[in-house]
């Protein structure tokens, strides 16, 4: 039986399953940015790879400037490759403007994440395992989850990221159970399902909008789920 549970936080926690370059290209669209999604894509790439190669985000940023920091690479990208025409005051305003859209909504989702993390805190050992940038505590306790994880295993501080099954042995030891007791909740299959189960962890997919179309086995994950709050329903079939 489960005994303890692990969590993914990015797309898991902060946006019910929906993958971090959906959310963002949402807001762009909302925003009236004229970029395609093509050139969107091109450009989040570039600033995932630009945040995870320089030391640009520090352990003390909360998660408003982390998504601030994500925003200014991207656009910048945007503009030096020619695909926004914009002066410097006009991104300037746009640049806010997301980013007070896309801060409202991660406080609204974290906020219903943590009233389901709190129920099952009352019966389960929690802990939690994220490809981070050095600065999770930082945005857990901006956002209220403090208390409520055992342990926090975050990628640039272990130096092991995800999908390497390590990192989830991490959290398995951190909670002081077995594999088999643990069930591991997280939005991507590649990221945490597979890995999570190498090492005989239960696994829960919360399934949500993904980066592309590509189809995802969903015979991988024991359970899956379309909203956190159904694990509440789910905890007897663990």
């Amino acid at each position: 039986m489960t005994k303890g549970y692990i969590f993914d936080y990015g797309g898991t926690l902060d946006t019910g399953g929906r993958h971090w370059g959906k959310v963002l290209w949402r807001a762009y669209v909302r925003h009236g940015v004229p970029v395609t999604e093509n050139q969107f894509r091109e450009a989040y790439v570039h600033a995932e790879r630009t945040l995870g190669s320089r030391p640009i985000i520090m352990p003390d940023f909360t998660f408003r400037q982390t998504l601030d920091a994500k925003l200014r690479i991207e656009l910048e990208h945007l503009i030096a490759t020619g695909a926004l025409d914009a002066d410097a005051a006009e991104v300037g305003k746009l640049r806010q403007e997301m980013l007070d859209d896309l801060y409202e909504d991660v406080k609204a989702e974290t906020s219903r994440s943590r009233k389901v993390l709190e129920a099952v805190a009352r019966s389960y050992k929690l802990a939690l395992v994220s490809n981070f940038y050095g600065n999770v505590n930082t945005v857990l306790h901006e956002l209220c989850f403090d208390g409520l994880f055992a342990d926090v295993i975050e990628s640039a501080v272990v130096g092991i990221r995800k999908p390497d099954p390590r990192i989830f042995m991490l959290g398995v030891e951190a909670l002081e159970l077995k594999p088999s007791e643990t069930t591991v909740v997280g939005d991507s299959i590649g990221k945490d399902i597979i890995p999570a189960r190498q090492i005989g962890c239960r696994t829960v997919w919360l399934k949500g909008e993904g980066w592309d179309d590509t189809p995802q086995d969903e015979s991988q994950p024991d359970t899956i789920i379309t909203e956190l709050s159904q694990i509440l329903d789910k905890e007897k079939d663990f």
